[in-house]
């Protein structure tokens, strides 16, 4: 029985997902699927006029920026942008967003090469997919 103990304990443990591995999935684009408030209720995203742009570098840091996307790889934009710093505490990832008019925390709880999930300080969740661009074939 006791050899049993230590075999669940073991697989538990190799499941637990290292955070450190979410971060070679932020970067790219991203479009919101659906918020699941802190209270349950949801809310999803059929349309999204914006999409989100996430750089990170070695060092960790990198942007967060909102893009209107056109056809054929264009994107429309301001030079507006969240600075952002990537830092791993107590066995999560977390995001610190810094404008000049705010500072805020969010932690991944998920990420992958197809979907991203954040929750944010007030505990609602957001689903990301990754973004797919609109290409057509313009040549006759």
């Amino acid at each position: 029985m006791k050899n049993y103990f230590w075999l669940i304990c073991l697989f538990i443990l190799s499941c637990s997902q290292n955070p450190e591995t979410n971060i070679e999935h932020l970067q790219g684009y991203w479009e919101i699927q659906e918020v699941t408030m802190a209270d349950g209720s949801k809310k999803e995203y059929k349309y999204n006029e914006t999409i989100d742009f996430i750089s990170v570098n070695d060092s960790l840091k990198g942007f967060r920026k909102k893009l209107t996307p056109g056809i054929n790889d264009t994107y429309y934009t301001s030079d507006d942008a969240e600075n952002i710093q990537l830092k791993i505490e107590d066995n999560a990832l977390n995001i610190y967003y810094s404008t000049p008019y705010a500072n805020w925390k969010e932690t991944v709880l998920e990420a992958t090469t197809e979907h991203l999930k954040i929750m944010n300080d007030t505990e609602n969740i957001y689903l990301y997919k990754r973004y797919i661009p609109i290409n057509l074939d313009l040549e006759e």
